[in-house]
């Protein structure tokens, strides 16, 4: 069964920097696209950033310059550099895996979420 595990969370002042990973495993031949998803206490879950099986990246209009998203295809992980960081970035982040096939098929799978507070 296929699972992404992510890591990275935690508390940080205001300014810091966190690195989010997340590696997704369990017989997988391909992913497309995979992404960064983020929600705050009493807010919709939003899309941070994504980066297709090519590279190409997209990131919503708050975080651009800040974060940065990429991902190892030999690993199957994506990872997430956030500079600069401010208390509204302050959410449970999960991570996203876009049509992910294996021997079962093709769906897509979200990670469990990672806790990051900014906050001094």
């Amino acid at each position: 069964q296929v699972q992404l595990v992510e890591s990275g969370g935690g508390l940080v002042q205001p300014g810091g920097s966190l690195r989010l990973s997340c590696a997704a495993s369990g017989g997988i031949f391909s992913i497309n696209a995979m992404g960064w998803y983020r929600q705050a206490p009493g807010k919709q879950r939003e899309l941070v950033a994504t980066i297709s099986s090519d590279g190409s990246t997209n990131y919503i209009y708050s975080v651009k310059g800040r974060f940065t998203i990429s991902r190892d295809n030999a690993k199957d992980t994506v990872y997430l550099r956030m500079n600069s960081l401010k208390p509204e970035d302050t959410a449970v982040y999960y991570c996203k895996a876009d049509s992910v096939v294996t021997a079962w098929g093709r769906r897509d799978y979200w990670g469990q979420g990672t806790q990051v507070t900014v906050s001094s």
